[in-house]
């Protein structure tokens, strides 16, 4: 029973800490606001063409709102259910290649 009402006190913490965090009201979603780490460049470089411009899409209007001083209507807010780590997979693939590399070049 504990264990069912920690695992809700935490996604409620994270529901909260999402909102407070404030990209979401320009329309972002977690992975767009990545620090740009070589690792991270070359994950997004990795994206398919789809992908890759609805990020640019969302970079490009959250600059523009931002420069505005507006945010999106609440509507358009991106939900913390909708927010999916789209980068996930293609940033642990390169972390393991660059770690293999690293691995090799010791030898």
């Amino acid at each position: 029973m504990a264990v069912k009402s920690t695992g809700r006190l935490m996604r409620w913490m994270q529901k909260v800490y999402y909102n407070q965090a404030g990209f979401n009201q320009f329309g972002l979603m977690a992975d767009d606001t990545l620090r740009q780490t070589p690792e991270v460049i070359e994950a997004v470089r990795r994206l398919p063409a789809d992908t890759y411009n609805q990020r640019a899409f969302r970079i490009k209007r959250a600059l523009d709102l931002s420069l505005k001083h507006r945010i999106l209507p609440s509507e358009q807010w991106t939900k913390f259910e909708e927010d999916v780590r789209y980068l996930k997979p293609y940033l642990e693939e390169v972390e393991r290649e660059m770690k293999e590399k690293a691995d090799w070049n010791a030898r």
